[in-house]
């Protein structure tokens, strides 16, 4: 009698655990299920863009605009990215900035240089949610040439060929988008390599 309880014991045993090992499992699985989003992300500097949040969300997340993240903070304007818009950020990256002279940014980034610092920002940004295919349209319509104005006031020029879309500032200098169309839950960021100044 021992012996059959001890194996009818040991049988239970096992069920439960086999049992509980496959909920374990489903559950697990139901719960990896859960956190997977199931948005359309776009890497931009080592980090999923969420559609879900907002542009300055998603920009403080990107390893490749640290520097115009520490500018929108020193401008200023990080509640105004973080309203409702819809906004046209064309977002210079860490490799843009260094483009400009030695000193640029670190003077820029100076107290006493706010007011500049919050020109050249928000001349990279447009009002209204302008996607690759909103632009390239305006381009057509424009028999080539499409004008933007910018939420600074000066305006910017866009070009293309082909499906590469290029911003002329009023320098004359030209900015290529590089990553486009990354959807934000306040409009869209267009990724570039220059840095756009409006003269």
């Amino acid at each position: 009698m021992n012996t059959q309880r001890l194996r009818r014991f040991a049988a239970v045993s096992v069920a439960v655990i086999s049992i509980a090992g496959v909920a374990g499992l489903a559950h697990a699985q139901m719960g990896g299920m859960s956190g997977m989003s199931s948005e359309h992300t776009t890497m931009v500097g080592g980090a999923a863009m969420y559609p879900s949040k907002n542009i300055v969300e998603n920009a403080v997340n990107s390893k490749d605009h640290t520097t115009l993240v520490a500018a929108v903070k020193a401008a200023d304007l990080v509640d105004t990215l973080e309203g409702a818009g819809p906004f046209t950020v064309f977002a210079p990256t860490n490799e843009a900035f260094d483009k400009l002279p030695p000193g640029t940014v670190d003077t820029l980034l100076k107290p006493e240089n706010k007011a500049k610092l919050a020109a050249i920002l928000t001349y990279h940004v447009v009002a209204g949610t302008l996607t690759t295919q909103n632009l390239l349209a305006k381009v057509k319509a424009g028999g080539g040439t499409a004008t933007l104005t910018t939420v600074e006031g000066a305006p910017l020029t866009v070009t293309a060929k082909g499906d590469h879309i290029t911003l002329i500032d009023a320098k004359g200098d030209h900015s290529r988008i590089t990553i486009s169309d990354v959807m934000q839950s306040n409009g869209v960021i267009q990724v570039v390599d220059t840095v756009l100044l409006p003269g």
